[in-house]
């Protein structure tokens, strides 16, 4: 498949926090995209389940780095709770 038929979302991870006993029912995604431009960007977003929430971009020099940003954070969220959706 040439690269311009491709879809920029390179990797894609949600996860979610639901704890009825605290009234907590939060979601956590994390997305690895390339823009028009080549730049790697991981886009996080997170929230209250039914929410758009909250939005936060970095950019990374390379797709390996922004990979192992994601997967800290994901380690880090899943040790707070959080779970594969």
């Amino acid at each position: 498949m040439p690269d311009e038929l491709r879809s920029p979302i390179k990797h894609h991870l949600v996860l979610h926090r639901i704890d009825p006993e605290h009234r907590v029912r939060r979601f956590y995604s994390l997305m690895i995209e390339q823009d028009l431009f080549g730049t790697v960007r991981l886009v996080r977003n997170w929230g209250r389940i039914g929410t758009n929430g909250q939005d936060l971009v970095e950019i990374f020099p390379s797709e390996i780095e922004a990979g192992k940003a994601l997967e800290a954070i994901a380690q880090e969220k899943r040790r707070r709770g959080y779970r594969d959706l």
